[in-house]
């Protein structure tokens, strides 16, 4: 496995939900966090069917634009009742002409259960792949999940995405009645990020 050396690393997303949970995660490493918004980069279009290859896209995309080492993360929301949906189309579901809705793709997600007459508990999982790409093509992949269950209604302001509907094994809260730093220590990204510290380990 190459370590990471730099003191700069770009997060190539947009979203800023997700930067700040990577800024969180990264600041006990005393590196330089910059997100790909803030830099001005467009959003490649993710052609993939699979978690590491849209990770590979974006990471790669943003380390060949910029020549700063960069970290991607595609993650989503698999239903078992939906066979896996929306998995990797799960930013798709939220999609709308006035920008990303979620709580428009969590009411498809519960619509589509109950159109299944899927019986409780609604099992599920979030899954987040990193790639951290080098600007000589290089990368190393890392994959976490986090197993759980839909709930319905929504509860919780915290978060982002679909997690007012995730409720995480073992307790009895959602992902968004959840402190921050709580969900930081369980999420399936800090899974992915438990694999990923073993690149700034010397």
């Amino acid at each position: 496995m190459r370590k990471f050396t730099d003191r700069k690393l770009l997060v190539a997303t947009h979203n800023k939900g997700k930067l700040d949970e990577m800024r969180a995660l990264l600041a006990p490493y005393g590196i330089e966090v910059v997100g790909a918004g803030e830099m001005n980069l467009p959003e490649p279009a993710e052609t993939e069917t699979t978690f590491v290859g849209n990770a590979r896209i974006k990471a790669h995309a943003a380390a060949k634009a910029t020549g700063l080492p960069a970290l991607s993360d595609d993650s989503g929301i698999e239903v078992d009742a939906l066979d896996g949906a929306p998995g990797v189309y799960t930013a798709d579901w939220a999609e709308t002409p006035n920008g990303r809705d979620f709580v428009q793709a969590m009411t498809r997600t519960w619509d589509e259960c109950e159109a299944k007459s899927a019986p409780l508990p609604r099992t599920a999982r979030f899954r987040s792949t990193l790639v951290l790409a080098w600007p000589d093509g290089h990368d190393e992949v890392f994959e976490g999940k986090a197993e759980g269950q839909l709930v319905w209604p929504m509860r919780g302001q915290q978060g982002h995405g679909y997690d007012p509907m995730f409720q995480p094994e073992g307790f009895e809260i959602t992902f968004a009645e959840m402190d921050p730093a709580k969900k930081n220590e369980i999420s399936h990204r800090a899974d992915a990020f438990r694999k990923l510290i073993t690149c700034f380990e010397v």
